[in-house]
């Protein structure tokens, strides 16, 4: 009997308007206290997206915290640089480690594997003839200080090698932009 009109005050008070069940009241109370705890961090609980994609080459991005350690980086050693030169050289980069990977070329470090797919993919094909060593000679005679050709003849090759590797490279790259999608959003 006395449990019937317990159910019954119980059925009652539950159908009250004024009346929560202990639960509602915990979590109410729970909401109200996070509540306050979020407003009086500042919202910094909640996670922010501090870092944006500067570049997209294919399925890679160049982010701007990236970007900025790479500009202080070279700024040391190059200082009147601009972070468009540098994310230019940064994107170029990715698109020659994405064909050298594509190659399946392997190598301890990033820069042996560049430096292994320009050995293989542009350096292989450069031959510098005798008359272009010697051409080179006569015009910068003045440069060598009395040095005859022979002596010089090495250097010179070296020379010409080095900046037919670098226009060969950029048209490479120019070839490599063009097949890419590469987006670039700095500003």
């Amino acid at each position: 009997m006395k449990s019937e009109k317990l159910k019954n005050q119980t059925r009652k008070l539950s159908r009250s308007k004024f009346f929560l069940p202990v639960t509602h009241y915990s979590l109410l109370i729970t909401c109200l206290l996070f509540f306050v705890l979020c407003s009086a961090l500042g919202g910094s609980i909640f996670a922010e997206i501090r870092d944006r994609g500067v570049a997209f080459v294919d399925n890679n991005a160049i982010t701007l915290s990236e970007l900025e350690a790479k500009y202080e980086e070279t700024l040391k050693i190059t200082p009147t640089i601009t972070k468009e030169e540098v994310l230019t050289t940064m994107v170029n980069r990715l698109l020659l480690l994405s064909e050298a990977r594509k190659m399946r070329l392997e190598a301890p470090t990033e820069d042996a594997l560049l430096s292994e797919y320009i050995d293989l993919k542009i350096r292989a094909f450069i031959r510098i003839k005798e008359e272009e060593v010697t051409d080179f000679y006569k015009k910068h005679i003045n440069e060598f200080q009395g040095k005859e050709l022979d002596d010089v003849r090495n250097d010179i090759e070296k020379y010409l090698t080095e900046k037919e590797v670098n226009e060969r490279l950029k048209s490479h790259i120019n070839e490599l932009r063009e097949k890419s999608c590469v987006q670039i959003q700095l500003k």
